[in-house]
């Protein structure tokens, strides 16, 4: 928090002194409660419930003027009490540089843009901001973008190592699906009431030999390519996405997976109806020749599934696959409030060993927000899984009979706090 602090300090005093077109600093805060009893996982006979604090402290500034911009976020997430009092110094290296990069605009249409960035495109399906996680998530890359009369192009790559050696260029970070190497293209055009985008990404990861002490071998390489749009037809607005992923899904098995969602949304007045299926293609437990589980690498994986996150935020990689149908209810409540209530049934894309059945369970969550003022938010919600045998299985063999279920509250303070701006000479 001290480093946060002098932060500010700084940002202010620079802000006075520069001869900017532009230049602001935000603050985000948010603590958030949760009680946990089966979150992720089913809640085992033995287990006790748990319950904590976080907090995400960030600040954000920018700077601007015809052919530069510059943006530079630096944040503090921890647990309440995961640092002993009177330490001099946070000791869980809760402390990072969120974003830190630079942009040159070459003309009204074409910019370059350098360093660590959020890369968050569509429903964020397969690349999002990841918010709800309060470290959030970014990319070292180079970006070369074009927008013009509603059309946008990007195109990123990024070469990712530890440290600076004098020999070699090994990548052992595995966690997270960190890559060594990414190049991606994302389009989007856009209507007045339509969009439709195309993604072509290529990850390469560190590969391995199978020796008693592996070494590097190379890399292996995963290919995510597909579409997303959104347009009206009468009185419901579609929107859908499908994407095939191709490639190795390890150093020794190739890959063939897909995704697709289909979503109608109706709302008249205060009240917004959602209906939707999303597939995910998985491989059977027997085992199969070839990888077939899709998944969405750096996708905001929380918002799709059920808020209670045992599909794919960390987990689920290399299973049997999702099939989701859900139904959502959404109400604005006075000037200032949103309720929702959404219901998922949850199967398996592909075959459970020993014949279980592909049926998951369900899953309810009940959310609202409210506005307190300006830039003053409290948020909450309760969730509850009802679990099947099969879900039992893909979990370890922890008994579905138990009560799963997970609550939170969350407050989110994201006030301007300073904007100055020059006049150009």
């Amino acid at each position: 928090m001290k480093k946060l602090v002098t932060l500010l300090f700084l940002t202010i005093t620079l802000g006075k002194l520069a001869k900017a077109q532009e230049f602001t600093l935000d603050a985000d805060i948010r603590p958030r409660f949760e009680y946990r009893h089966g979150f992720s996982s089913l809640y085992a006979d033995e287990a006790k419930p748990a319950a904590f604090v976080t907090q995400r402290s960030r600040l954000n500034f920018a700077f601007k003027d015809q052919k530069w911009s510059l943006y530079f976020s630096a944040q503090d997430v921890s647990t309440w009490g995961d640092t002993q009092q009177l330490s001099a110094t946070d000791g869980n290296n809760s402390f990072s540089i969120f974003q830190g990069w630079i942009r040159y605009a070459f003309d009204e249409n074409w910019g370059i843009k350098l360093g660590r960035q959020v890369l968050s495109y569509d429903d964020q399906r397969i690349l999002g901001a990841t918010d709800w996680a309060m470290q959030g998530r970014t990319h070292d890359a180079a970006m070369l973008q074009f927008s013009r009369n509603k059309f946008d192009l990007d195109l990123a790559f990024a070469f990712n190592q530890e440290g600076q050696y004098n020999f070699g260029t090994d990548y052992t970070i595995r966690g997270g699906f960190s890559y060594k190497t990414m190049q991606m293209a994302h389009l989007t055009k856009a209507w007045d009431q339509a969009t439709f985008s195309f993604l072509f990404m290529n990850t390469g990861f560190q590969k391995y030999t199978n020796d008693p002490i592996p070494q590097t071998d190379g890399l292996y390489y995963r290919q995510t390519t597909g579409t997303y749009y959104s347009f009206p037809i009468s009185f419901l607005t579609i929107t859908g996405s499908a994407y095939l992923q191709s490639g190795m899904a390890n150093a020794a098995t190739d890959l063939s997976a897909y995704q697709y969602m289909i979503e109608a949304k109706y709302k008249a007045g205060k009240v917004t109806l959602i209906a939707g299926f999303e597939s995910l293609s998985g491989t059977d437990q027997a085992g199969e020749d070839k990888n077939k589980s899709f998944f969405p690498l750096y996708g905001t994986n929380h918002k799709f599934n059920g808020f209670m996150d045992y599909f794919y935020v960390g987990n689920h990689a290399n299973n049997v696959g999702l099939n989701d149908f859900y139904g959502k209810v959404q109400l604005a409540v006075a000037s200032k409030g949103n309720l929702g209530l959404d219901l998922h049934y949850f199967s398996a894309n592909a075959e459970l060993a020993d014949d279980f059945s592909k049926n998951l369970g369900a899953e309810l969550d009940l959310y609202y927000s409210h506005s307190l003022g300006q830039y003053v938010k409290i948020a909450g919600g309760y969730s509850q899984l009802f679990a099947t045998e099969s879900m039992s299985v893909l979990k370890g063999g922890v008994t579905s009979d138990n009560t799963n279920n997970w609550g939170w509250v969350q407050l989110i303070v994201n006030p301007r706090l300073l904007t100055y701006k020059v006049k150009g000479e």
